[in-house]
Formats: structure tokens, sequence, C-alpha cells
């Protein structure tokens, strides 16, 4: 069982009446309608005889799916023939590869049944091939854009780029107490609760997760590696952290460890990929990326005659247009908490006007944030587009909700969500929360942008999200275990997983490519797109070891400012002041 300790994290993925959250949902509609055609016609067709070898697939496809464990007497039962017949069934579907076995015992007299990758991949065609089949024959076909699209080769038509559900590890994981990771508390990283029989049963050991809010994970994870030995084999990491944990020795370097060309790099986005390493060596797998765009209400612009917002003169002008506090109407939703959210708005608010918040070289496209191991920078916090980036927000606040001085991560969306709010600066991890919920006038009804830049600016998206890390004093026993682990759960399969039940981040191009994920959201596609056309960034958050306490600074004082304690002018004396002291020492 997944173990969650919730601290602060944000609120839970859609309503206590909303059904459970099943895995596979397209293995499984093609598996049960297979199921109930085969009863159809055993009932209503005769003489007839049984099907054991579909029978028995049908059923270990179903309970795999389930995530739950089939024995090979279970199996024989389902075959629908006698036993002889059955096992001598079993056998020929187990010798063509089709079933692997996975001992439940240290003598392996006793084992579990589970669908072969070579099955899942097989199957999960010919369910393509069916679905298409049956729209064809009773619903018809639409021809989208998507069907002429190609991407390195693959076309994007269903039934060429679809990834087949995870299968089992052959070996079970003997990891004593199961298999412990230390998580964010957000939609994406809690999908896994809901999956936790389909993921249990692929590793073959119990999980165990706790979740904790962004400041209280970076609190355990620096605890954690105070500790003899690490109490969890794997750690979510955000992209800023990565740094100073590797500085600080919290984290292993994946290739000391494991064959790093397993987890296939160049599948991942590249902004995501990169953002993992420090030092030239990579220290984590991206299990999300998750950049952070402009939500806008695109039926509000339309009615309107508004353009989408691509500029912050924009931003400011739509907000001024639809702020309408008496009828409960506000501009903009964005993150003004004081600490760490405040401090993250106002790094990527001076990306949008064109710099970061450090002096790191620039390059064609942006800034060089490869390179920052071993460097000495000095802060750019009080530079001409970091008094541009302030006095941006000091507008932003006219137009924003009247508790927007406590807003943070979800918060912001809530709002924007329910109506109340007509454009929110947002990480697509948070889409859920109006994309899954048809009562929410944003559903259906919302269009994404880079964040709008100002007049030295560019378009691009701040990649948030977390990498998967194994800590550094993880007791060798487990090391094994854990690197198994790390690539079962980013696997593109259990990524496609993650997006079918609810999340909206997709660290892989291939993920974002299958059909099944597109045609779950806009996001998919869009984010795609926005790699592609190098928008993509993680420099805007440049992962130097003193990233947290710069981040944490900027957060409080930067709230003085909002509140009109101090002047723009003096927040960013005071901000550059102490980052220079921080960065100096």
């Amino acid at each position: 069982m997944i173990g969650n300790d919730r601290f602060g994290q944000f609120a839970p993925l859609g309503s206590a009446s909303q059904p459970a959250i099943i895995a596979s949902p397209e293995l499984e509609r093609i598996v049960q309608f297979l199921m109930d055609l085969s009863v159809e016609l055993d009932s209503t067709i005769g003489p007839n005889t049984p099907n054991p070898h579909l029978n028995m697939i049908l059923h270990l496809l179903r309970n795999h799916a389930d995530g739950r464990m089939v024995s090979p007497s279970a199996m024989v039962s389902a075959a629908g023939v006698p036993y002889a017949t059955a096992t001598r069934k079993l056998a020929e579907i187990q010798d063509a590869g089709l079933v692997e076995r996975r001992p439940r015992t240290r003598s392996g007299k006793s084992y579990s049944l589970h669908p072969s990758q070579a099955l899942l991949e097989s199957f999960n065609q010919m369910a393509d091939r069916i679905d298409r089949l049956i729209r064809t024959s009773f619903g018809g076909v639409e021809t989208s854009s998507e069907s002429t699209d190609y991407y390195y080769g693959g076309s994007y038509q269903p039934g060429q780029a679809t990834i087949a559900p995870p299968s089992a590890l052959p070996q079970p994981l003997k990891l004593s107490g199961g298999l412990r990771i230390l998580v964010h508390g957000d939609p994406t990283f809690m999908v896994m609760e809901g999956l936790k029989r389909q993921f249990e049963q692929m590793v073959g050991t119990d999980i165990h997760q706790r979740a904790f809010s962004i400041d209280r994970l970076y609190e355990e994870a620096l605890r954690n590696a105070e500790r003899p030995k690490s109490r969890y084999d794997l750690i979510a990491v955000d992209l800023p952290w990565v740094g100073e944990f590797a500085d600080k020795g919290v984290i292993r370097p994946l290739d000391e460890i494991m064959d790093v060309a397993r987890l296939d790099p160049a599948d991942f986005h590249t902004a995501g990929w990169r953002a993992a390493h420090w030092g030239g060596r990579p220290f984590g797998v991206p299990s999300q990326t998750t950049p952070e765009l402009m939500f806008y209400r695109k039926d509000l612009f339309a009615a309107e005659g508004l353009e989408p917002p691509t500029t912050t003169e924009a931003v400011i002008s739509a907000a001024r247009h639809f702020h309408n506090p008496r009828r409960g109407r506000y501009g903009v939703a964005w993150n003004a908490a004081r600490g760490t959210a405040l401090g993250h708005t106002f790094m990527m608010t001076c990306a949008a006007f064109g710099q970061p918040i450090i002096d790191i070289p620039e390059i064609a496209g942006g800034y060089d944030a490869d390179r920052l191991a071993g460097q000495t920078f000095q802060p750019m916090l009080n530079s001409d587009r970091a008094h541009a980036a302030a006095d941006y927000l000091m507008e932003l606040l006219k137009y924003s909700p009247p508790d927007i001085l406590s807003m943070s991560w979800f918060e912001r969306i809530r709002p924007y969500g329910a109506g109340q709010v007509a454009m929110a600066y947002g990480y697509t991890l948070l889409a859920p929360y109006f994309e899954l919920d048809e009562s929410c006038p944003a559903h259906g009804n919302t269009g994404y942008l880079p964040h709008p830049h100002g007049p030295q600016g560019a378009p691009i998206a701040p990649v948030g999200g977390y990498v998967l890390c194994v800590p550094s004093n993880l007791a060798e026993d487990r090391l094994a275990d854990a690197v198994e682990a790390l690539v079962a759960f980013t696997s593109p399969g259990a990524q496609k997983l993650y997006a079918q039940n609810g999340s909206r981040t997709a660290p892989r191009y291939s993920v974002g490519a299958d059909p099944e994920v597109r045609r779950l959201s806009p996001i998919f596609e869009l984010v795609d797109q926005m790699s592609w056309r190098d928008e993509l960034q993680f420099w805007p958050r440049p992962p130097v070891p003193q990233i947290s306490e710069i981040i944490r600074i900027c957060g409080l004082e930067l709230h003085d400012m909002l509140r009109g304690i101090v002047t723009p002018r003096a927040a960013l004396a005071q901000v550059q002041a102490r980052a220079e002291d921080i960065l100096r020492h």
C-alpha cells in the first residue's frame, strides 16, 4: 500500500464523487469489449467452440490493467475448457513468448503470470485497429490535422505512435520494507496513489510514498542526507535544487550507478533533460516536465474581440478590460504569496523581460545554464530589466483578486477554473483542476501561451517540474533495485499511464506524440511545439547552489514591495545586496 503523509500539498484532484482512477483505460476498454463480445457470441450462436488462448490472454490482460496478480490455476480456470486441455494451451502461449513467469518465492516453485512486453505491444496495436474498425463501421471517422503531422519519421496518425502499457519487471524488487519514495504533493505524483496496485504489480513489492509541500520537501531531502542511511530509495528534486543537492552530496550522479543509455535520453524534452545535469553529469531523470504558461479564457477574449495576450503590455490591457470587482470578475491571478511562491514569480518575470537573475553568458536563443558548476556569479536583481519586471508586478496587482498576496500554486488556478479570473499564470500540471471538471467555466475554453514577454524579451516557457534521484546515502544493497524502479517509473509506458489518469505533464517526446495521449488535452501537442521552437528554457531559474536562498529573499523583500511597505527601488536594492552576500560567501 502506498502510504501518503501530506503536509500542505495541493488539494485532491477532482471531487469526492469522482470514480476511482483505473489504469490503462484504452487497454481495459478494448479488453472488456472483447470479453463482452465473446460472451454474446457464446450465448447466442451455437454450437460453438471456446477459444482457450483468447480467454486466458484476456483474463491476464484484464487483471494486469487492474493490478491483480494472476496464478497459473486462475489462468487454467479462465480458459473455459477441461483442465488438461487448458494446461496444454497455457504452455503453448508461454512457449510463444506471450506470458512471463515471475517467482513469488526463493525456490521458484510458486510464481505469478504476467503479460510479456511482446504481448502488450501486439495487443496494443490490435486494440487501436479494433477501435478504428468500430469507429469506421458504426461511428464514422474524422480526419484531423494530426493525421498529416510527422515527428522524426513517425506519423502521429493513430496506430503508428502508440505506446504499450508498462509491463511487470521480470524479477520483483527485493527491497526490505518495500520501495520508499519521497515526492512533492502535486497531481502527477498523486496519480501514483490511484495507481498503487498497478505499480506494485509492476515492480513486485509494496510502495510507500511520502508527499510534502515544496518547502517541506526541500527540508526533508536535506535532513535525509544527514542520516547515516537514507530513508528513501528515490526522492523527487525540484529542478532549481539540482546544483545545490549535487554539490552537497545529497544525490548521486546517475552515470556512477547505471547505464544512462537505458533511459533513452534523446526521448526527453531537451530543456528538461539538460536541467537534470550538473557539471556535465546527469543527477536525475525527468519525472514531470511542466512549463509555466499563461492560461487565458478563449471564449471571453473572442467575445470581446481581443487577441491572445502575447506581451506583458497586452496582459495589462486585457486585465484592465476584464477587471470588474463589483461583479466578482478579476483580470489576472499569479503567484504572489510571501516566500517561495513570489520568489519563483519574480525570477520568471525577469526572464520574460529578457534577463536571468545572475550574469550567466548569453547565447543564441537565451542564456547558457549548462555550465554553472564551479563558477562565480553576480546577481542581476537591481538592473533596468529587473526594475521593469517589478513595475509589471505592481501593475498586475491592480487587476488581481483581493487575496492575491496569499495566492500560491493552487490558489491562483482555483478562481481561474471557477470563472472568476480571465487569465492566470500556471504550470501545466495544474491544468487538470479545470480540464477534468466539466462544471468549470474554464473547461474546454482555455488557451495556453508561453510567458508574455516584455519589450526586450522573447516568448519562453520556463521549465518546472521534478526529477527522480537516488540519494547518495542509500544503502548499497538497495541500490540496484532502486535503479530498476527509477527506470520503470520514468518509462514511456508509465508516463503515458500518468497522462491517461489525469496528469498533464509529459517529459518524453514519444509520450506527447502518442495519439491516445494527444486526444486527452491540447497541452501535450502545444508543449511539444514549444520544445521544437526552443521556447522551453530552464535558465529563468538557474540551478546554482545558492538559488533556494535567493528565491526566498526575493519572495520576502518583494512581498513587502507589493504590500506598499517599501518602494520597488528600495526592495530591489535590498535583494541585490543580500544576494551578493550569499553568492560571495
